[in-house]
């Protein structure tokens, strides 16, 4: 049965159990929400939530977001 508040399907399913949430905890806010986006785009077996096309734009945006912010601190 799905969780969809604590393990919901669109971000687990990785082959190692892990899901989103292990991988983004570790990462920037920016790289976290783009991890996050990619895998709900990027999922193998079907089990699509939302727009992917959409997905990939805002996976995009967030690295986007990241690159400017790691630029004007090394300014």
């Amino acid at each position: 049965m799905s969780d969809p508040v604590n393990h919901p399907q669109h971000y687990t399913g990785f082959s190692n159990g892990a899901e989103v949430i292990d991988i983004a905890e570790n990462l920037t806010f920016n790289c976290g929400n783009a991890a996050k986006y990619l895998a709900r785009a990027g999922s193998v077996d079907g089990r699509v939530k939302g727009d992917v096309l959409q997905d990939l734009e805002k996976a995009r945006w967030y690295i986007n977001r990241e690159i400017n912010r790691l630029k004007e601190n090394n300014q």
